[in-house]
């Protein structure tokens, strides 16, 4: 079964505040990240599970996994695998609070 591919707004803001930050001091490593987390989002639609589960205490959050941005190892992509689709929920630095951010979009 092929799931098709859905992000969320937050995902997609996520993208582009973090695109900015990178491209103040590097307009085209800014380019590279935005290209490689789009290619992990599609990788992750051809193989849901190679993210871990992401270990939090709020059990709302505990169908969540990550995988880390290729070449931009400090971003993680958060996401969900449901039957029919692959949800790109969140991408976050991995030095902020991850389980206070995903609780606030809960």
């Amino acid at each position: 079964m092929i799931r098709r591919l859905v992000i969320t707004p937050a995902a997609d803001q996520d993208l582009e505040e973090i695109a900015t930050y990178i491209g103040h001091d590097n307009p085209a490593a800014a380019t590279r990240f935005v290209s490689a987390a789009t290619a992990a989002f599609h990788e992750l639609v051809e193989m849901t599970y190679v993210g871990s589960r992401v270990l939090v205490n709020d059990p709302r959050l505990t169908d969540l996994r990550r995988r880390r941005v290729p070449r931009f190892g400090n971003y993680l992509i958060f996401y969900r695998v449901t039957e029919e689709a692959v949800q790109i929920v969140r991408v976050l630095h991995g030095a902020r609070d991850i389980e206070r951010i995903l609780d606030l979009d809960d």
